[in-house]
């Protein structure tokens, strides 16, 4: 035997194994008793030999098990961070094949995501939003409006009832909030020009300003911020939910569209109750500035009334009616895009409430900007 050939006696006595040169023969066998003090007296004897380039030859190993696999390639990974290459040699086809199926996978580490600019990141950000919402909206809305109009000549290809019962869940059951809030603000609104106008002596104006802004601003946007915080955000919920719960998967299996079957209902509703919402608002909102006037300014319900006809004009009618359309096609396409994107449970039904909410009445708000630079 060479000088430098070493024998170690494992926990088993069974089992010996010795080195050569830089060569390790594995004998006998390697069983799960064995591996602790294997592997600790392996690599300390390849630590003290300085061995770099190590060959495990399994010409003479009869036997291994799944634990002395791991041992053997437990040992490998050791030695290779300590600079030692270790390759395998010889075998029987035993022990080859159970080298093979019991050998730990390769796991490869996570690399950290790689740093980004400032610019970069907010390119990315950028791209993302109209890639992911703007974009998708769009379709949403092509898909939405499409089935809209066809669904018109298509009559048995609705719900029956079913337009009727959104109307009520939307239109009717909002008209007491959207007639009580409407009538406060026009009251403020009064009581708040009261004082100014008593003091140039333009009394009557009262009459103008109330009847202007409700017509043409405050009527149509202060009932499409209630109908979104009230009706936009149960659209989300329930569609968000029907996603979570499978029930669009349910109709998708069943052959029907969930556009056609959910949301198209919802759009017909909010679009044939929205005008008479704000009509309602614009008639509670004029009464309740017609009350300041006739406390704070003396001035009698006819008078108001004949200054009235004399302030309307058709434009005012139009332009309520056309923000109508535009507000209820906002908040119903806004709550069914956040409510199908919902991705987890209860809390991301929460989640894409909120934000549908908050999403329709930004995007009523901006419609109603460039609306009114439109009509005048």
């Amino acid at each position: 035997m060479k000088k430098n050939t070493r024998y170690y006696i494992a926990l088993d006595p069974d089992t010996l194994y010795r080195f050569e040169d830089n060569t390790l023969y594995l004998t006998e066998s390697l069983y799960l008793s064995q591996t602790t003090v294997f592997i600790r007296k392996v690599v300390k004897e390849v630590k003290d030999l300085k061995v770099r380039d190590l060959i495990i030859n399994l010409s003479e190993l009869q036997d291994i098990d799944s634990a002395g696999v791991m041992a053997v390639f437990h040992v490998k990974s050791r030695l290779h961070k300590l600079g030692v290459s270790v390759r395998f040699e010889g075998g029987s086809e035993s022990v080859v094949r159970k080298l093979e199926l019991f050998r730990p996978g390769q796991i490869r580490a996570e690399l950290p995501p790689p740093r980004i600019g400032l610019l970069e990141s907010i390119g990315n950000s950028v791209y993302a939003f109209f890639v992911h919402y703007v974009y998708e909206f769009i379709l949403l809305a092509a898909d939405v409006f499409y089935w809209s109009l066809a669904d018109v000549f298509r009559p048995r290809s609705r719900r029956a009832g079913e337009i009727t019962n959104q109307a009520v869940l939307i239109g009717v059951n909002a008209a007491l909030i959207v007639m009580f809030m409407s009538f406060v603000i026009g009251l403020v609104l009064a009581l708040q020009s009261s004082q100014q106008l008593r003091n140039f002596g333009a009394n009557i104006f009262i009459v103008d300003l109330t009847v202007i802004a409700m017509m043409s601003q405050m009527g149509p946007l202060i009932t499409a911020i209630l109908v979104a915080g009230r009706s936009g955000s149960s659209i989300a919920a329930e569609i968000a939910t029907m996603k979570v719960t499978s029930e669009l998967d349910a109709l998708k299996t069943m052959g029907l569209d969930p556009i056609r079957f959910v949301v198209i209902p919802k759009l017909y509703a909010s679009l044939l109750t929205m005008p008479f919402l704000i009509i309602l608002a614009n008639v509670s909102g004029i009464i309740g500035g017609g009350v300041a006037a006739y406390f704070y300014l003396d001035i009698t319900p006819e008078i108001f009334v004949n200054r009235m006809g004399d302030v309307m004009q058709n434009k005012d009618l139009i332009t309520g009616f056309v923000k109508s359309q535009v507000y209820a096609s906002l908040i119903v396409l806004t709550g069914s895009f956040y409510g199908f994107r919902v991705v987890r449970g209860a809390e991301g039904v929460g989640i894409v409430t909120t934000t549908a909410v908050v999403v329709a009445i930004s995007l009523v708000i901006i419609a109603d900007s460039m609306l009114g630079l439109i009509f005048y």
